[in-house]
């Protein structure tokens, strides 16, 4: 028998349960759970051939925002991903509420791949690489950044080439002098809205005054760091530098609601050990004063993580106020959107890293968009401290994170086979009972969403 061509191989590997034009989505059912490192809700798709796709929705949003769109894809095509793309990301929005949208998303470049045979990457274009850097986020937990430098220097020793932690707010919060805070706030900074159900009414006021302190934006909280402050702070990364050495990449994050003034002064102190990038400093709405803080200092500058859809970035990218962008693919509108955004940036010369805190899904979805995307520089990974990461799904390689890197099978979709059931049900969310339950009340939810007249 001949050999077959390029042509006749990819036929081969075609799902001929029906043809994929003949594909229909006819479930959506989630499963939410908390620990990979947060909290997450998984995604599942059904078709009329058996054919399942997945997707997550951000780490710490509500499966709502995705379980709401249901009704407006029941009886679709999963294959036609931008047609219902466009139909339903009017839906999402900035921060975790694009995180439904983007799950879906996901989900239906998952079910199309399965449906023909082949990867994500290579109905994005193909690679520009055969490895995706993972770069390790670490908590900064403690006030020694002696001690931070030792936790970084044994990710280095798992393999790790490319790093991030905290520096700001919370490593001097209780130093005294080192913060100008108006009276009782700063102590505010140190809790944040608890997920669940609550007993009394005066729960509720405290939970909801809490979640409004988190919701003033960094320029009206009246936070700014005393130059004994940033003495601390600029001590905290040498000692870092000390332990980890001057040769690997270290990304900042975490600075706190802090002034674009402060975060200049910041900036210009610790511009000596080279920071892979100053990230989130203020709220990415700000594209004026990011223009400012970048033009005021050598550090690149980052932000992007809660921005949704392409021309979201936009702004920020003709103003030159960011070296560095920072999608994640669970808020910015999923996996076509990001690699458009990935290209745009480098239209502007800027680089593209990718915020990633939730589970395989997730790595996977952003991986394939890395592996496709030109401009990328390295992958967010928060979840080298939670053993049973790689447990969560069947098909990838163990462990998916390898000395730094993860390597994108060529593998239809997503290139996962299944979510491991029995892990997941050890890890539900507070309040949830039970996994990929039916969702047919929101079969028919119905609104006139045409947003013209």
């Amino acid at each position: 028998m001949p050999e077959a061509d390029g042509a006749d191989e990819a036929l081969n590997r075609v799902n001929m349960h029906s043809k994929p034009s003949d594909l229909r989505i006819i479930d959506m059912r989630v499963a939410e759970i908390v620990g990979a490192p947060f909290t997450s809700a998984l995604l599942k798709i059904y078709t009329n051939q058996g054919i399942v796709g997945l997707g997550e929705v951000r780490d710490g949003a509500s499966a709502t925002y995705a379980l709401m769109l249901k009704s407006r894809l029941l009886g679709e095509n999963p294959c036609d991903i931008d047609r219902l793309f466009r139909r339903i990301k009017q839906f999402g929005g900035h921060g975790r509420q694009g995180g439904g949208v983007s799950a879906v998303e996901i989900a239906l470049w998952d079910l199309a791949g399965k449906a023909y045979g082949v990867p994500i990457y290579q109905m994005l274009g193909g690679r520009f690489r055969e490895k995706v850097r993972v770069y390790c986020d670490t908590d900064a937990t403690v006030p020694s950044g002696t001690e931070t430098g030792k936790r970084l220097k044994q990710r280095m020793e798992l393999g790790f080439t490319f790093l991030k932690m905290d520096l700001g707010l919370m490593q001097i919060a209780d130093v005294p002098g080192a913060v100008v805070s108006p009276a009782g706030s700063l102590e505010g900074y140190r809790d944040h809205p608890r997920r669940g159900a609550l007993k009394t009414i005066e729960e509720r006021r405290v939970r909801n005054a809490v979640y409004d302190l988190h919701n003033v934006p960094h320029p009206f909280t009246g936070l700014h760091f005393s130059d004994k402050g940033l003495d601390f702070l600029e001590q905290y990364i040498a000692e870092v530098r000390e332990v980890i050495g001057m040769d690997v990449p270290l990304a900042i994050d975490h600075i706190g609601h802090i002034s674009v003034q402060n975060g200049i002064r910041l900036a210009r102190r610790i511009e000596e050990y080279v920071p892979a990038w100053l990230e989130d400093v203020i709220p990415w709405q700000y594209t004026e004063q990011y223009q400012r803080l970048q033009d005021a200092t050598t550090v690149p500058i980052c932000t992007g993580e809660d921005i949704y859809l392409k021309e979201g970035f936009e702004p920020l990218l003709r103003s030159g106020g960011v070296s560095v962008i920072h999608p994640d693919l669970l808020t910015s509108g999923g996996i076509l959107e990001t690699k458009k955004i990935g290209d745009m940036a480098q239209d502007h010369g800027v680089s593209m890293a990718i915020h990633m805190a939730e589970s395989p899904i997730a790595a996977m979805a952003a991986a394939h968009v890395a592996t496709a995307t030109e401009n990328f520089m390295a992958l967010e990974y928060h979840s080298a401290d939670v053993d049973w990461w790689d447990d969560i799904v069947t098909g990838l390689p163990k462990p998916l994170v390898k000395n730094g890197f993860i390597t994108v099978p060529d593998k239809p979709g997503l290139g996962i086979d299944d979510v491991v059931d029995e892990v997941i049900s050890l890890h539900l969310r507070p309040g949830v009972t039970d996994i990929w339950q039916p969702t047919d009340h929101w079969d028919d939810e119905y609104s006139w969403d045409r947003t013209w007249s």
